[in-house]
């Protein structure tokens, strides 16, 4: 049984997943913003922790993971203005990253996008920008830590049942078929349990492979 704590517990992906964490009998913790939001957490089978990740400095977020196993950043600003991307989706991670250090927390899972990149040629016109170098950033210096990390690289994000397959394959492209949050959460719970995945991104969308066999 492993320790788990999600930053941004609330997220959609984050709830599930910590379904299925909770399910398969590891303890969950979910760091959230705004208490209102603890019923919806706890029912995931989580245990709440209030903390504005956008806020809080690095001690308060390495005190707030002290004692997990592994950390999954599935937080975000949701589209918000770009300052606010680059506070949670930049700023908020690197210091998540720094305080998993600082905690000896090793295990740390980001969950990213497909296509997320210094190159990610996204031109900086385009609403996408703020979050597309958010990304970059701190996925790089999530690269550059001593944990042992994974990132995950979904396509575009639907509602979709989960299907359990993935196609391990897939590139950034206008027409590829996007990525349930169900899957997603299956992924992440799956890369938790395979230290094969660690120093790995992880690019994916729905497909036809089995989560197990794609990452392996």
């Amino acid at each position: 049984m492993a320790k788990v704590t999600i930053i941004g517990g609330h997220g959609k992906i984050a709830l599930l997943l910590a379904e299925l964490l909770s399910a398969r009998g590891d303890r969950v913790a979910s760091l959230i913003r705004n208490p209102e939001h603890a019923a919806d957490v706890t029912a995931a089978g989580a245990a709440p922790t209030v903390l504005d990740v956008e806020n809080a400095s690095e001690q308060q977020i390495a005190d707030a993971i002290a004692g997990s196993d592994a950390v999954v950043f599935s937080a975000g600003a949701g589209g918000g203005s770009p300052a606010r991307t680059y506070a949670v989706d930049r700023d908020a991670a690197i210091r998540s990253i720094h305080a998993a250090q600082a905690a000896g927390v090793q295990r740390y899972v980001m969950v990213s996008y497909l296509g997320a990149g210094p190159d990610h040629g996204v031109p900086e016109d385009d609403s996408f920008f703020p979050y597309a170098e958010s990304k970059a950033a701190a996925d790089t210096a999530l690269r550059a830590s001593t944990l042992d990390w994974t990132i995950l690289m979904p396509g575009r994000l639907t509602s979709d049942p989960a299907s359990g397959r993935i196609d391990p394959a897939a590139i950034r492209s206008a027409d590829n078929p996007g990525t349930s949050r169900a899957n997603v959460a299956q992924v992440a719970a799956a890369v938790l349990q395979d230290t094969g995945t660690v120093g790995k991104d992880i690019p994916f969308t729905d497909g036809d492979v089995p989560i197990a066999d794609a990452l392996a």
